[in-house]
């Protein structure tokens, strides 16, 4: 079977952003060919001496060798360059992964004449196949030629595999009297599901911040975002969420996370992530809908986006939106199968914000054409009122259709 190119997904943004330079940020992409032809596939970010890192990574029990690296070596929080492939997750390859990693970090490190376990890696592709780390150290010199800081565009294509597009934002924040800058782009578009970030993800700001306290701010705001998106419920071994201060923005030192110092550009953060968050769910395999789950009401905020996560992955509800069917009935299953306390004489719902039930049943002389119309739409909104509490999620979602399915079917020819 001849694998699917599926076209730009209908819900994509009209026009891409272009994101700002970041003092001390450099990119470079290039063809490796570890696997697609005639197409970038790795990306090259070089930071300067001094950079502090931190970052969010899978919780599959089965974590790429790139992911175990990042892993050993986030903790010093110290970085000079992150290297990314496409095509190959280099994950479930025993030791010749360790060895792909190893060997592709030195040709960064020795290029770069710094020391090796300030050079980050992460993969995405085919799991179970060797990575040919050959072909990547041989593209290692090209990268760092062509780097520059105004490349955004390129590197977040470089990383992309089912993707339709390339996914970037930017946001600026103050910092005392200092504006600093903030851009990210990331790529995803199958095997997307909470367990922290749900795809790879890189994010550069000229900040001058601790890697501890970089690693504060990026774990708060993955868990308000990349850890509030589900694509299909099925959580990647190669998950990987990597952000990097240059230190060039001179600000008052920050010693803290909690610095109030730091409000504008937690917001700025939190904005970035979470507008990266919705592209995943707008390039979600085969997506023709962009679903909104708002729940609130709920016993706590865990509650609350585990059950908007019970609505956004099941198949049932997904597919009647992507059907177009009003069948709020099986709003109410997914909420029921959530585990979490629910009362059903207090639950409230709406979709297109026409209130659907109240009182333990549908609303006296209910009308679903209002309901039916909104569903015909590409923006989708449900909306869940627990009543029993005070706690509060957002989650966002796609519909199901058989695109996931030709996509998929065919991933590896």
């Amino acid at each position: 079977m001849a694998a699917v190119k599926p076209a730009v997904s209908p819900l994509a943004p009209k026009t891409t952003p272009t994101l700002p330079r970041i003092a001390g940020v450099k990119l470079a992409s290039a063809a490796s060919g570890v696997r697609y032809q005639g197409r970038d596939d790795v990306m090259l970010a070089v930071l300067p001496p001094g950079a502090t890192i931190a970052g969010v990574l899978t919780r599959s029990k089965c974590s790429s060798a790139p992911v175990d690296w990042c892993k050993k070596n986030l903790p010093r929080g110290k970085a000079r360059a992150i290297l990314v492939n496409a095509g190959n997750a280099n994950a479930f390859t025993g030791k010749l992964g360790d060895k792909a990693v190893e060997e592709s970090t030195r040709a960064v490190a020795q290029a770069m004449g710094c020391p090796r376990n300030e050079v980050f890696m992460a993969s995405t592709g085919v799991i179970g196949q060797p990575l040919d780390w050959e072909k990547l150290a041989a593209v290692v010199p090209a990268l760092l030629k062509g780097a520059r800081e105004d490349n955004w565009a390129s590197a977040a294509g470089a990383i992309m595999t089912t993707d339709t597009f390339p996914k970037l934002a930017t946001r600026q924040a103050k910092i005392g009297e200092r504006t600093v800058t903030l851009n990210g782009f990331l790529k995803g578009s199958g095997m997307i599901a909470p367990d922290m970030a749900t795809m790879l993800a890189f994010l550069f700001t000229d900040a001058k911040i601790p890697g501890g306290v970089l690693q504060k701010l990026v774990t708060d705001a993955a868990d308000k975002s990349l850890n509030c998106v589900t694509v299909d419920g099925d959580t990647s071994t190669s998950d990987t969420l990597l952000l990097a201060a240059t230190g060039a923005a001179r600000h008052a030192p920050i010693e803290e996370a909690d610095d109030p110092v730091l409000v504008d550009f937690k917001r700025a953060l939190d904005e970035v992530l979470i507008e990266l968050a919705q592209l995943l769910a707008r390039d979600g395999e085969g997506a023709t809908k962009f679903v909104t789950i708002n729940v609130g009401g709920a016993s706590s905020n865990g509650a609350a986006r585990k059950i908007g996560l019970a609505v956004a992955n099941s198949p049932l509800v997904k597919t009647a939106i992507a059907g177009e069917d009003a069948n709020w009935g099986r709003v109410v299953m997914a909420v029921g199968k959530s585990g979490e306390r629910a009362d059903r004489d207090k639950l409230r719902i709406s979709i297109g914000g026409v209130k659907i039930t109240e009182g333990g049943q549908v609303v006296p002389n209910y009308d679903e054409a209002p309901v039916a119309k909104h569903i015909k739409g590409s923006d989708i909104v449900i909306d869940i009122d627990l009543g029993i509490g005070r706690g509060r999620a957002t989650v966002w979602t796609c519909d199901l259709t058989h695109g996931y399915i030709d996509i998929n079917g065919s991933y590896r020819s």
